[in-house]
């Protein structure tokens, strides 16, 4: 058997990992939006949504380096897994007590089991093949992540938003007991959807439970010390961690309160903007498409430099502009995001060597951006009662994305002339 057959299942089973957690990723944006609505948050209490799933990937990011050093990277996705049903598994007590910390709580524990995946499947990919072609391979790969963007919309809207929820003066104005029943019943809502993706996750886990998986062993390249701290010293490292964490924080914006925006700013209801986000998924994947295809011929961080570029200045319209055309804007923005979380993540691991794996790690823990970044935009919002300034933080974060595209022109370099 070659080797690129030898790859090819491994690359199929490794690659529909992409698509579970972009589609449980992009169900956060249905979930805060509907879980604002049921428990009249606030945005800072509804960006807590992504503060409980992004945290957990600052907390898990070096143990799932340590798992994978010293058990692989199929035990690594194995534990992942585990994790992640159990996160959804979680969704129907936290529903039955109608507690929003129980919601918070399982959330955290199903990103723990994503953290595990990613910091698994991300580097995989990266050596799962020709490592002249690891930046379009793993582009790719991400891809799936972006049709899971436009699915997990759709599903959502269907099963989660079925129905417009009642404004927080309604809610205030029944009494106590409707007002409890009324809660109850909007988050048993959500029990369905997470309760059929935990079996479906739990189905996975035995599958790669009995598939053999190439372990690759790294190059220790002459006995060079490797470990995290033998890993931040490389500059491409540390641009990686400091990018994604910015890059990270201004998607999980983005998306998480794209149906925030159509309300507040435009005075749509979830019914009318729910269609936005099912676009915005669909514009994401297309951009990966066609990034991985761009690729071939354009240097990968020429095309991030250019993908940054665009998205910031679609942004500067979105703060400045008015009507319905800035929220078609915001959504065309995820065009241009396409390529940047996996383009970072190649770019950060080239050339580490021993390092890939904890490199890897530092990079996943860089995630925590989106705990953070979403959290200080919505404080503006709350703050200038003004959701536009928010977007003040997203475009900073691209001109940051940008830098570091500009700053890291030899790594583009190597991959673009050897493949």
């Amino acid at each position: 058997m070659n080797q690129q057959n030898k790859y090819l299942f491994p690359f199929i089973m490794v690659t529909s990992l992409f698509f579970f957690w972009g589609f449980i990723h992009n169900l956060d944006p249905i979930l805060i939006k509907h879980l604002q609505s049921a428990f009249s948050l606030t945005h800072v209490q509804a960006s807590l949504v992504d503060s409980a799933v992004f945290v957990a990937y600052f907390i898990m990011a070096i143990p799932a380096g340590i798992i994978m050093q010293r058990y692989g990277y199929k035990t690594g996705i194995l534990v992942g897994l585990a994790l992640f049903a159990i996160g959804c598994f979680l969704f129907i007590p936290a529903a039955n007590t109608i507690s929003y910390t129980f919601f918070l709580g399982s959330l955290f524990i199903l990103s723990c089991g994503l953290t595990i995946l990613e910091t698994a499947a991300n580097p995989y990919i990266t050596v799962l093949g020709d490592p002249a072609k690891a930046t379009q391979r793993l582009n790719f790969a991400q891809s799936f992540n972006g049709l899971a963007a436009t699915l997990a919309p759709i599903v959502g809207g269907y099963f989660i938003l079925a129905e417009e929820p009642k404004s927080q003066e309604e809610i205030l104005a029944l009494s106590d007991q409707a007002r409890i029943a009324y809660i109850q019943a909007e988050t048993s809502l959500v029990k369905g959807p997470y309760l059929v993706l935990g079996l479906v996750i739990l189905l996975v886990a035995v599958i790669f439970f009995f598939v053999k998986l190439p372990e690759i062993k790294e190059d220790d390249h002459a006995g060079q010390p490797s470990g995290f701290l033998s890993a931040l010293r490389r500059k491409n490292v540390r641009g990686g961690v400091i990018a994604q964490f910015f890059y990270v924080g201004a998607q999980v914006y983005i998306f998480s309160f794209l149906l925030v925006f159509a309300k507040e700013v435009l005075g749509m209801t979830g019914q009318e903007s729910k269609i936005y986000a099912g676009v915005a998924g669909l514009l994401f994947m297309i951009g990966r498409f066609v990034g991985s295809f761009l690729m071939k011929y354009i240097a990968p961080s020429k095309l991030l430099a250019f993908y940054s570029l665009m998205a910031s200045i679609l942004i500067l319209i979105v703060i400045f502009g008015s009507g319905v055309a800035t929220l078609y804007l915001l959504v065309a923005t995820t065009f241009f995001m396409s390529i940047m979380f996996p383009t970072i993540f190649a770019m950060g691991i080239q050339d580490t060597h021993a390092d890939r794996k904890p490199a890897s790690s530092l990079i996943i823990m860089s995630i925590v951006g989106g705990a953070i970044i979403p959290l200080i935009a919505s404080k503006i919002t709350d703050l200038t009662k003004h959701m536009q300034y928010s977007y003040f933080v997203i475009l900073a974060c691209f001109v940051i994305i940008l830098l570091f595209a500009l700053n890291n022109k030899e790594k583009s370099a190597v991959i673009k002339t050897t493949a």
